[in-house]
Order: C-alpha cells, then structure tokens, then sequence
C-alpha cells in the first residue's frame, strides 16, 4: 500500500482472516511485497523470488530454490490491530512498542450499525492543526456560524442571501485524566438559528474523543434522527501533508439520509477548515487572548506525541529548500 508516515507497508489477510502489516520491501533484493505479492496461507510470497514471509513474525519460512533457510532471513512486522472497521499501524519514530489501543465504539463494529458514507481531503498543514480545532471556540464562533448552504467557498460565506439562516455552537475540550492521557474529549452542541429563532428540535450533541494524535470518535445524538457516528483518521503522508478520511455509520434501522446529510454538511465546514488550512502557516508561538486558553492546553496535551527525534518543520530565513 502507499507509505504512511514515511514507511511503505504490505498489508493483507492470512486465510485464517487476521490482517497483517510487514515492511513493504523485500529483505532479498527489495521488492515491493504489496506489488505482485500473493498470501499463502498466513503469509506472503515474495513476487521476485518466491521468498514467503510469515505475517505474524516476518520469518522467512521457505525459498524455493534454497536447501536452508537462514535464520536471519526475516523482514519488520509493525504493531496493528483491526478496530472500528479499519487495520491501524501503530508507528513511533524512536521504535517503541504500543503504549495504548484504540478502543471498539458500537458504531463500527455492531452488526446493528452500518457505514453509511466518507469523504477523503488532503491537507497541506501541519499535522496539529487539524486536532487543534477541537480547543479553538472562536473559530466556530466565526468561520462555522455562515448557513451550510452558502457553501464552503470563504469569499461567498457573507452572502447576505441565507443571513437567515445560521449555526451557533456550544463547545469544551478537556484532557482525559490517567490512565487515557492520551484521549481528549470535546463536548459540542450545534443549534440552527432561523430568523435569529433557536430552533431546539434541530440540535445536535456531539460527543468527540480524540486518540492519539490521529483518531477521533464523533458520538452523535439527534432528537429526531437518532444516534450516529463519524470517524475521522489524519494520516501524515509528508511533513505538511495530510491524510483526512470522515466515515460515518449510524444504525440500520435509521433512514441513510440522515448520515449523508450529516457528512454533506460536516464535509462543507471541514472543507472551510480546509481553505484555511492550505493557505496558512503553523505559528509555534502565537499571539492569542485569554479566550484562546484551551488552545495552549491542547498544545500542552498534543506534546506527548512528540519525541526527541520526531521530524521537525525548520526553515531558516533565506533558504527554499527544507
């Protein structure tokens, strides 16, 4: 599969159904496993020579046309785990095992529940930026409170034609305590304002649990639709580069168009996130109020993502290349 995080990857599934994540690049001669390679039993044969590798240990376990195998003949098995409908690989620069899982949320494993829809953004930007909205209330306050109709195009979002028409938003983003240091919860109410009248039965509670630096669960509850849920994986491909996928399920017995419309209009505010984002540098050191406070909590939180050799963003003045 295409690199993650800098790392290629061969992903597939043994014929006993456990998914398995080898390093894409053969130990041999370096093919690309992912490409050509076929699954033999629980393991994958290498499309240059034949070699087959074990997913669960990377041992080669035969090469057709050696008497011996080698006991050094072995390739990387990364740290995965299926959950919420995706294979997730665990990646630290410095090499350390997992130090937390994600958890199992009824929404993407029930066989009550069913996907629904997802929308896939590349985002040129820093890979905090895209949790970092989760503490910034006043950009919901601003940026998100034009009608979803105007669309997500920021020179047409004061177009005075749906000023009857707006979103107001209740927000607070806090840590999680031990032992989910790494979990930060945003509850998020959204109302629908129609000729400045609140119009109650439209509210939306949003329940958004962040894991790690690039999962976060979005519990949804609606008075007349019901419940649902959107998942949303940042993946950085390059160090301004991400990966932003929204999948969002809700259960069977509910009517589908609720969910697409949900995602029609999550994918217009996110995509006005987006314009923002593609456009904008990340500021180490910004100048804020005291209204921003939850921004530099996150900021606080989000640094235990980093290690002393996580890749860094360096420009020095007068030089373009970095």
């Amino acid at each position: 599969m295409p690199h993650k995080s800098g790392e290629h990857f061969a992903v597939f599934r043994g014929l006993d159904g456990e998914p398995h994540v080898l390093d894409a690049y053969c130990p041999h001669l370096g093919a690309n496993l992912a490409i050509g390679g076929r699954v033999v039993d629980n393991c994958i044969e290498c499309p240059f020579h034949g070699w087959i590798f074990s997913g669960k240990d990377g041992r080669c376990v035969k090469i057709p046309y050696a008497n011996k195998v080698p006991e050094f003949a072995t390739t990387k098995v990364w740290p995965s785990c299926e959950v919420n409908d995706m294979i997730m690989v665990w990646y630290h620069c410095d090499g350390m095992s997992p130090a937390w899982q994600v958890t199992e949320q009824e929404g993407a494993s029930s066989p009550d529940w069913t996907f629904r829809a997802a929308t896939e953004h590349f985002v040129s930007t820093h890979i905090e930026e895209v949790p970092e909205n989760a503490a910034d209330v006043g950009h919901l306050i601003f940026l998100h409170k034009p009608s979803i109709m105007i669309g997500s195009d920021l020179r047409f979002t004061g177009n005075h034609r749906w000023a009857f028409f707006k979103h107001t938003w209740e927000a607070e983003w806090q840590p999680e305590p031990e032992p989910n240091r790494h979990c930060s919860v945003l509850l998020l109410t959204h109302h629908v304002l129609l000729f400045g009248k609140h119009i109650a039965c439209l509210d939306l509670h949003v329940k958004a649990t962040q894991v790690g630096p690039g999962i976060v669960m979005m519990a949804l509850s609606h008075a007349i639709f019901g419940k649902g849920l959107i998942v949303q994986s940042v993946t950085p491909l390059e160090p301004l580069l991400q990966h932003v996928v929204h999948q969002i399920y809700s259960p069977r017995k509910t009517l589908s168009l609720f969910a697409k419309l949900i995602m029609w209009a999550e994918q217009i505010q996110f995509e006005r996130d987006l314009m923002i984002w593609n456009n904008k540098k990340f500021l180490p050191n910004p100048l804020l109020v005291k209204e921003d406070a939850a921004i530099l909590r996150h900021r606080r939180w989000f640094s235990q993502f980093y290690s002393q050799n996580s890749r860094k963003h360096n420009v020095q003045a007068g030089q373009l290349d970095w």
